[in-house]
């Protein structure tokens, strides 16, 4: 298979995590006859710098000339105190979601029996969590009307009923295709959009029969996948409580590191970690590159391409397992290993 991947790392750790997951997927191509071609672009802070624009016209059309785009992370500290400013790395992220339609992340949370001990949480209440959030992207707060002034500001929290249903199908299709339980997480007893969503989902739910379909409130749902993760099987919800709730999960593998991503919709799908730029740690070789490698696993499975994703999943498993880890989930008086480190034993791994 041909694929032509467009290639974003951004911010921070970004371009110390990219290459890692290029090196996978040159060793995926080479073992299994593939051709990837790969097309960089600029997004987030480097673009503001570069060109004045953190998601320019120009990665727009790679993108959207691309099958698929390798995303790493946007986001830089000098963006981040000064609320005048117009233009923030952040905002090519979101245009990005937009222009590229993509209305559908997909992020699994899943545990490594081997990390169980990294989580702050207990090993019994974790052990064998394996769930997907899906989070509506494109709408809701992020988008709607906007205002501020030096005394008033306001983010409207608005949905349209093709957005709510498009991402409720995703949701429902997915949980057909695992243990068929979804769970809508929203704020139904006190937000009109979320009374939408919840009189959408109820709507639909008899389309899919053998779907177990079930109500949370954002705040229950917040304390319940800490305390019974085990619980869960497809949750799906929107914008706002979807960045919040994903980011919590990461407790449950005991780092963010490990979580990677899938934005799906109507033009190019992204994949992409979840753990943000983190800029403190850029240029020190520190950055754990697991998943921007698994994000590059996903991208591989969603085209098909299943042996492949596999491989790499069972490369990462095997990283773990041999404590070749970065500092952050290092078993005590093992030493620590860099990001270049861990992405050539993974990249040799493949290769064997």
């Amino acid at each position: 298979m041909k694929l032509n991947i467009a290639v974003l790392a951004g911010d921070g750790i970004g371009p110390e995590i990219m290459p890692q997951a290029i090196n996978v997927l040159n060793a995926v191509a080479k073992k299994f006859n593939h051709e990837f071609v790969y097309t960089e672009a600029l997004c987030g802070a480097h673009a503001i710098d570069e060109v004045g624009d953190p998601f320019p016209e120009e990665t727009y059309k790679v993108c959207m000339d691309a099958d698929a785009v390798l995303f790493a992370a946007v986001g830089d500290p000098r963006f981040d105190n000064d609320p005048t400013l117009k233009v923030r790395p952040e905002t090519g992220l979101l245009a990005m979601r937009k222009k590229l339609g993509l209305f559908a992340n997909v992020r699994p949370v899943a545990t490594f029996d081997c990390l169980l001990h990294k989580s702050p949480l207990k090993e019994e209440l974790i052990k064998g969590a394996d769930f997907v959030v899906i989070r509506e992207l494109t709408g809701g707060m992020y988008f709607g009307e906007k205002y501020q002034d030096n005394d008033k500001a306001y983010d409207t929290d608005i949905y349209y009923r093709p957005e709510i249903e498009r991402i409720l199908k995703v949701a429902f299709e997915f949980a057909l295709k695992r243990n068929k339980h979804l769970t809508v997480v929203d704020k139904a007893n006190v937000l009109a959009s979320s009374r939408l969503w919840r009189q959408i989902a109820q709507e639909m739910a008899p389309q899919y029969p053998d779907v177990t379909v079930d109500y949370m409130f954002i705040d229950n749902a917040s304390m319940r996948v800490l305390t019974d993760p085990r619980f869960f099987d497809v949750i799906v919800t929107e914008n706002t409580f979807g960045d919040i709730l994903t980011d919590e999960t990461s407790a449950i593998t005991g780092s963010m590191g490990l979580q990677p991503s899938a934005s799906l919709g109507e033009h190019t799908p992204l994949f992409e970690p979840v753990h943000g730029s983190w800029p403190q740690a850029a240029g020190k070789n520190i950055a754990n590159p697991l998943a921007q490698i698994l994000s590059a696993a996903m991208m591989l499975e969603h085209f098909g391409l299943k042996e492949e994703g596999a491989l790499i999943r069972k490369a990462c498993d095997a990283a773990l397992e041999s404590n070749v880890r970065t500092a952050e989930i290092q078993v005590e008086g093992e030493r620590a290993y860099s990001t270049s480190e861990i992405g050539e034993w993974i990249t040799r791994y493949v290769e064997q």
